[in-house]
């Protein structure tokens, strides 16, 4: 048993209102330089719908990730021959199209144009050319279904559903949408690191923490083509590619990324969790209708005694194993069984999980009343719809959220309309005892369970939504470096300039 900790997220996506504040904060603090105009290390998609870059789920397009055939797995990208051969030339690279052109506005002719007739306006001038430019996308081009049906139609993981339910979708009076916020998974198995051939992409020992080193980056952009969920972007100005650091630099001094200090709604959760990483190759190799399951085995009870003991003769300290046994995401993903990760079909073994959100009740306006009991199979209605029923069609989510796997998710779903059935009936009227033990038994889940859930979701402190571990960085790098000279500095940066070519 080869026991690890890693740093890990839960995003719990009904509590998501879209208001793209965490994308500001990252963009503030990390992006807003010379040749990261257009990266957005923290976006929010609205679901159904194309995401950024354009249609990044689209492996066939991309080739990031990892395939499983005869021998095991590879990259979907190259092999070793292929990656020799494109190295000077990468034909799987998202071009400027697929994020966007980034603009800013001419805003001198507004407040400094002549007297006249005409009112000034502060035209669009492209970021990159400096001309002048007609907008044509933006990093969140299809918000809130902006650009729908034109844009949510392309949306990959539409191709499960029928067209009866892809045209349901979009009708004006069911229209439905959620929000998907994503930064780098910090995956166990990561494409972006099997791919660069110039070994500059790698995970920290301590925390599992995804890093690029500016220092050896070429920029041969292997990265972002392996990199299934496009978070690793190439600096055009530097000449380097960047991703995501999780704001390791607020970590070590014990605070929270800022997308998740400055979350609204409070979506967001961080915690350790133990993995056996000896598992990692046999667990993303196993069929996709089992990869969820296999991806929670690889996860380790942080109470085991056995698990402890592992972990400590890895050099994991007291303090994070402490961390682990507190942390918000064990709960979401091992205990309840309610998180599962984002396309896991890519077989990375990402650590950002999300809670899926609930699906709204398909129904329909009769008699002038809003009626929604045909809509249910159970007595538990009108309170919600049945899955089988539901506005977001079930196969949709699988697709998203569980390699296909539709009883996964269901089960996911079962436990979240437990939790709402048995806080409903605590404060509101009309819903029996039966009732209550019935969603209780088809969520198998307890009373004690729902009420810890609830606590978690709902009226979670900052301590418990953020377990920081002490990452204990000073005793990482003394086998490197002196730990007292490391200490001086944090951020990003360069104290030389960068060197462009081979």
């Amino acid at each position: 048993m080869d026991v690890r900790a890693q740093v890990s997220m839960v995003f719990h996506l009904d509590k998501c209102i879209g208001c793209h504040t965490c994308s500001v904060a990252c963009k503030n603090i990390w992006t807003d330089r010379k040749g990261t105009e257009y990266m957005w290390w923290n976006n929010v998609e609205t679901k159904p719908g194309t995401g950024y870059p354009t249609v990044w789920e689209d492996q066939e397009k991309y080739k990031g990730g990892w395939t499983k055939n005869e021998r095991g797995l590879s990259l979907k990208l190259h092999g070793r021959v292929g990656g020799l051969s494109n190295l000077f030339h990468n034909p799987y690279l998202p071009t400027v199209d697929d994020y966007y052109e980034p603009w800013t506005y001419d805003y001198e002719h507004l407040f400094n144009a002549p007297e006249g007739d005409d009112q000034p306006t502060a035209r669009a001038v492209s970021m990159i050319t400096g001309k002048p430019m007609e907008i044509e996308a933006g990093p969140n081009w299809d918000d809130d279904y902006g650009g729908s049906p034109i844009y949510a139609e392309n949306d990959p993981n539409l191709d499960a559903l029928t067209e009866e339910e892809r045209a349901q979708l979009t009708e004006m009076e069911r229209v439905v949408f959620f929000y998907l916020p994503r930064i780098c998974n910090h995956c166990l198995n990561p494409g972006c690191v099997a791919a660069c051939p110039a070994g500059s992409v790698y995970k920290r020992g301590e925390d599992g923490i995804v890093l690029l080193s500016q220092e050896k980056c070429r920029a041969w952009r292997m990265c972002v083509s392996g990199c299934p969920y496009k978070k690793t972007y190439y600096n055009w100005s530097t000449g380097k590619s960047e991703k995501c650091i999780l704001c390791y630099p607020r970590l070590e001094s014990g605070q929270a990324p800022a997308c998740f200090h400055s979350c609204v709604g409070r979506i967001r959760y961080l915690g350790v969790l133990l993995y056996d990483a000896s598992r990692i190759e046999a667990t993303a190799a196993v069929p996709d209708r089992d990869l969820v399951d296999a991806h929670r085995a690889i996860i380790q009870d942080p109470r085991d005694p056995q698990v402890i003991a592992a972990a400590r003769a890895n050099g994991v300290s007291d303090a994070m194993i402490d961390a682990a046994q507190k942390s918000p995401v064990y709960r979401f993903v091992k205990q309840w069984r309610l998180a599962l990760p984002l396309h896991a079909e890519f077989r990375t073994l990402p650590m950002l999980f999300y809670v899926p959100p609930m699906l709204p009740v398909l129904a329909k306006v009769k008699d002038g009343r809003y009626d929604n009991a045909d809509a249910a199979s159970t007595s538990l209605a009108p309170l919600l719809s049945s899955l089988e029923r539901a506005r977001m069609p079930l196969r949709y989510m699988a697709k998203l959220l569980s390699a296909g796997n539709e009883e996964v998710i269901a089960a996911s779903y079962r436990k979240l309309i437990a939790v709402r059935i048995y806080m409903r009936s605590k404060t509101a009227s009309g819903i029996s005892d039966a009732e209550v033990q019935e969603a209780l038994r088809v969520g198998e889940t307890t009373p004690e369970e729902v009420e810890a859930i609830f606590q978690l979701t709902a009226k979670p402190t900052f301590e418990e939504r953020f377990v920081v571990p002490p990452l204990g960085r000073e005793a990482a790098i003394e086998a490197m470096r002196d730990p007292l000279e490391q200490k001086r500095e944090g951020g990003f940066g360069f104290r030389k300039a960068p060197v462009r070519g081979a």
